[in-house]
C-alpha cells in the first residue's frame, strides 16, 4: 500500500442506475472491499451490492425514546414522592396515569433528537471535502451520472487493474483520483 499514497482511489462513471448495481456486485464478487457510490437519487439495491449493513439508527432512535420516557417517568415519580410530596384526602402520592402526556412528549423529543444526531454520527458528517471531489467530471453526480469508488484502502488494490476492471463492468470512464 506504500506505493498508494497520495491516491484516493479508481473511480469510474457509469450512465444507469442497473449498470452501478451490477458493477458493484461484480466488484464485491471479485473480492474488492473498500467500494463506495455516489448517485443523484437513492438507487434500490445498491446498499445491498455493496456490502453494506443494515442501519443501527432505529436502535438508536428506539434507545433515545426509551430513554427519554423512563426519564420523563422518574422526573414525575421523584418530584411527587420524594422532592415534594403532597398528601391529599388519603390519595397515593403518585399515580403514573396523569403522567401519560409527558412521557409521551420526552419520549418522541429525545428519540428525534437521537434520529438526527445519530444520522449526523452515522454518515459521518459534516464532512466538507471528500477526495472524489478532485475529479472533474465528478460534478456530474448531482446531475444524471452514477459513479463507484474502489478505494486505494481495499488489499487487493491495484489502480491499473482496477480501472480496466471498472471499464469491463461498463463504465464509460475510469481514472485514479488523488487524495
Amino acid at each position: 500500500m506504500s506505493e498508494n499514497t497520495g491516491i484516493y482511489g479508481v473511480v469510474g462513471e457509469f450512465t444507469d442506475p442497473r449498470e452501478l448495481v451490477h458493477a458493484a456486485r461484480a466488484a464485491r464478487d471479485r473480492g474488492y472491499t473498500k467500494l463506495d457510490a455516489f448517485s443523484p437519487f437513492p438507487v434500490h439495491g445498491l446498499d445491498k451490492a455493496l456490502g453494506i449493513a443494515r442501519s443501527k439508527l432505529g436502535l438508536i432512535v428506539a434507545a433515545a425514546g426509551v430513554t427519554g420516557g423512563a426519564g420523563a417517568l422518574a422526573l414525575q415519580w421523584w418530584t411527587s414522592v420524594k422532592a415534594y410530596p403532597l398528601h391529599v384526602g388519603g390519595k397515593p402520592l403518585f399515580a403514573w396515569e396523569p403522567s401519560i402526556p409527558i412521557i409521551f412528549e420526552l419520549s418522541v423529543l429525545l428519540a428525534a433528537f437521537g434520529a438526527v444526531l445519530g444520522m449526523i454520527a452515522l454518515n459521518g458528517l459534516p464532512r466538507f471535502y471528500h477526495p472524489a471531489f478532485n475529479w472533474e467530471r465528478f460534478k456530474r453526480v448531482s446531475d444524471d451520472r452514477f459513479f463507484l469508488a474502489i478505494e486505494a484502502s481495499d488489499p487487493m488494490f491495484d489502480a491499473p487493474r482496477a480501472a480496466d476492471f471498472l471499464r469491463s463492468t461498463g463504465a464509460v470512464a475510469a481514472e485514479v483520483v488523488e487524495s
